[in-house]
């Protein structure tokens, strides 16, 4: 494929008005807690699919031409990708297939084939490959990849204008890194729009190809530890990405799984807002003061969280 390049504006004002009517404006909001910076909360849990996918898989589909979709479409997701495609797919009339890990919580499992997505579930390896490849065998179909795909970011990027309308002077923005997705759409806005602002990756360290790669100067596959935290740590940094992401984000910030449950509870008590782990792994960085200080903006990315698992962390314990 095409070396990615940072979305360019026009892409991502013309998403902004493809999508407008399916995806939510979300809310910025301040946290409720006493700390050195000013941390604000992206409200991407309040989507009608309860996260930012909806935005990317909304602005991909109907890029479409109607007769493009007339054999339906698939993605590979550990969920909430695979939910925004096949709400989306519902939406147009068009049938919907999602490549789903062994790994992937019930929770998710049961909302995609509440919106008419068929699930084919394989090995965690076998899903990687997918992601790789951008290919399943024996599925022709049009194929929407959860993050590589320019009209995906660009529909991410709408993220970052909004931060832009309601925070103008945003010093920072942290960003859960699943595969580079989100992260570098926003980023794309803000290199144009507000270059000083800095924008980093946020992962766990059971899991951060991204600060790995960083690391050695080069997409790095890493030894994945599975946690409850499903939605950013894949086994590597996708080669197509490595480029543009390194290029665009000021770098990865590394959390621990205990601080992500923490967060969770954070954002439950104080602001009444639902995380699943990715989207609470930035605010777990701005609580440590890890991003610095000045306004800082944490993408809350998703709130799909199995009910079992958030009642585990609000009990004050952590999953296993």
């Amino acid at each position: 494929m095409h070396p990615l390049e940072p979305v360019p504006l026009p892409e991502v004002l013309a998403a902004r008005d493809r999508i407008a009517g399916k995806a939510a404006r979300t809310p910025l909001v301040r946290l409720d807690v006493d700390t050195p910076a000013d941390i604000y909360l992206k409200l991407e849990n309040l989507q009608p699919i309860g996260s930012f996918k909806i935005r990317g898989a909304g602005n991909a589909l109907l890029k479409q031409k109607r007769a493009g979709l007339s054999k339906g479409v698939y993605t590979a997701s550990a969920g909430n990708m695979a939910q925004g495609v096949a709400w989306n797919a519902r939406h147009l009339g068009v049938p919907c297939h999602v490549v789903v890990p062994d790994t992937a919580p019930q929770t998710k499992l049961d909302a995609i084939e509440r919106l008419g997505g068929h699930i084919i579930k394989v090995p965690f390896d076998e899903w990687w490959r997918v992601i790789v490849t951008h290919h399943y065998p024996g599925l022709d179909a049009v194929f929407v990849h959860p993050v590589s795909d320019p009209d995906v970011m660009a529909g991410n990027g709408t993220i970052g204008l909004e931060i832009l309308e309601d925070l103008p002077d945003v010093d920072t923005v942290l960003v859960p890194y699943g595969g580079g997705g989100l992260s570098c759409g926003i980023a794309s806005v803000m290199r144009d729009q507000r270059p000083q602002t800095k924008v980093f990756a946020c992962e766990v360290e059971t899991a951060a190809p991204f600060a790995a790669s960083l690391e050695r100067g080069e997409a790095t596959e890493i030894d994945r530890q599975q946690t409850f935290i499903d939605g950013i740590g894949g086994k590597s940094v996708l080669s197509e990405m490595w480029p543009l992401a390194s290029q665009l984000l000021s770098g990865s910030l590394v959390t621990t799984v205990e601080r992500i449950v923490s967060a969770i509870r954070t954002i439950a008590e104080r602001n009444h807002v639902i995380a699943e782990g990715a989207g609470a792994a930035a605010v777990a960085i701005a609580l440590t003061g890890d991003a610095g200080g000045g306004k800082i903006v944490c993408v809350v990315s998703g709130g799909n969280i199995d009910v079992t698992t958030l009642a585990t962390i609000l009990r004050g314990d952590i999953p296993g």
